[in-house]
């Protein structure tokens, strides 16, 4: 197996899978490298360390429930934002292993950009799965989610060109996808500050005096 192929497809495999589920990430890295299934570059040895271990295991078991509540999800994602991102770019850094550091920066550069492609097309398919009135479609795309992130990494572990491939497409749908969610979002948006600002209104002008009808007679009841 060709060790640069291996290790493109390690530095890959990790960003795109810190963008969609980071917890389930670092701990599968970080217990095949504990129980010796694979070797991990120097940068991310301290992955298997059993405290990095614990929180991940922590963290995704919180996740795991966050993730298929509907609206807490897209709050989880909006505050990931800033964790899955980052860490997919430090991630990617150090997996390259030892090489030069314009080579660990151009990794870490390509990794934060695939991550953050990763999280967005998660996250905004997530706002959109919401508006189905029934929890079912958000477990659903919630466990999806967690087995494609495991399935990627074997892959990227054990079958590199075919992850690689793989990644290729998926990048060529996201591009092709972001745009479309990226409209759904605000039409959803949009309703929903046009269903609270008519709410408000609704508060906020008083009651209007209904208009009885005038009986035969009552006209000139008080008319001197």
């Amino acid at each position: 197996m060709d060790p640069v192929v291996q290790t493109i497809a390690l530095t890959m495999g990790v960003a795109w899978a810190s963008g969609i589920n980071l917890y389930a990430a670092v701990f599968m890295l970080g217990y095949m490298g504990m129980t010796g299934h694979m070797e991990l570059p120097p940068d991310l040895q301290v992955l298997a360390d059993p405290l990095v271990l614990a929180a991940a295991g922590f963290m995704y078991c919180v996740e795991f429930f966050a993730d298929k509540t509907p609206g807490v999800d897209t709050g989880w994602d909006g505050i990931h934002t800033f964790i899955r991102i980052p860490a997919g770019a430090i991630l990617a850094a150090g997996a390259v292993g030892d090489v030069s550091q314009a080579a660990q920066i151009a990794a870490g550069l390509v990794g934060g950009s695939l991550a953050a492609g990763a999280h967005a097309t998660k996250a905004g398919s997530r706002v959109l799965v919401n508006t189905s009135p029934e929890p079912l479609s958000n477990w659903a795309a919630s466990l999806g989610e967690d087995v494609v992130v495991i399935a990627g990494l074997w892959t990227a572990l054990n079958h590199p060109w075919i992850f690689l491939g793989l990644l290729l497409v998926f990048i060529l749908a996201m591009i092709w996808l972001l745009p479309k969610l990226w409209r759904g979002i605000r039409r959803v948006f949009r309703f929903l500050i046009n269903r609270i600002s008519g709410r408000r209104e609704a508060q906020a002008s008083p009651p209007q005096p209904l208009n009885r009808p005038t009986l035969p007679g009552q006209e000139d009841r008080h008319t001197p």
